[in-house]
């Protein structure tokens, strides 16, 4: 009986032995990768919180008097597989003109995320960011007659971002509220609302 026990349970791991490599090399991973955040952040000068972890290399790029704050508890996603839905690249966040700041509440997570900014992008705490979404305040081509000005954008606490959204310059997004998956959002998004679209429209209210 126990030899029976005994070669059912190695037959199980086994069957299993994928799983359980890919979790040992997930913990190795993030181990890894969240120190060398954090060297990174040292050597960009970006204000990295307490307890923020990673899944492959995370880019900072900030431009000379500007500003890159990142809160506590932050995860970031950063390499092709982490997410079953496929990250294209890897997550980034950029400050390209002096005084531009970049400030990011606690407890956010990002997968495969860029964040550009080159007036203020401002994120509360508990935003969740899907696969690859953007975030800009910028047109970008400033010397370019067709380009509007650079205007903030504000995500205020436990927004949900889905995957491939695009948050472009000007906008301000209230609490709570759910941006569906390939939206474009081209304007102010109300709190505890969920919207969806190109451009990105309320489409019901959320009794939260």
């Amino acid at each position: 009986m126990k030899k029976s026990i005994h070669t059912n349970s190695l037959v199980y791991v086994l069957q299993n032995l994928a799983h359980y490599i890919a979790e040992v090399h997930a913990i190795m991973d993030r181990k890894w990768s969240s120190l060398r955040l954090q060297i990174h952040a040292l050597w960009w000068r970006v204000h990295l919180g307490k307890r923020c972890s990673a899944r492959g290399v995370v880019y900072f790029k900030r431009r000379q008097d500007s500003c890159i704050i990142i809160g506590d508890e932050c995860n970031f996603l950063s390499r092709p597989t982490v997410n079953p839905m496929g990250v294209f690249c890897p997550c980034m966040f950029t400050t390209t003109t002096k005084g531009a700041v970049i400030h990011v509440g606690d407890r956010c997570g990002f997968s495969g995320v860029r964040v550009w900014a080159a007036k203020s992008v401002t994120l509360g705490n508990n935003v969740r960011c899907g696969a690859n979404v953007l975030i800009t305040d910028s047109d970008a081509h400033a010397e370019d007659s067709r380009a509007g000005k650079d205007a903030p954008v504000v995500i205020e606490d436990n927004v949900w971002l889905g995957m491939n959204v695009m948050v472009l310059k000007g906008v301000h997004i209230g609490k709570n509220s759910l941006i569906g998956a390939g939206s474009i959002v081209t304007r102010d998004i109300p709190a505890n609302v969920m919207a969806a679209g190109v451009p990105c429209k309320v489409i019901k209210e959320l009794k939260i």
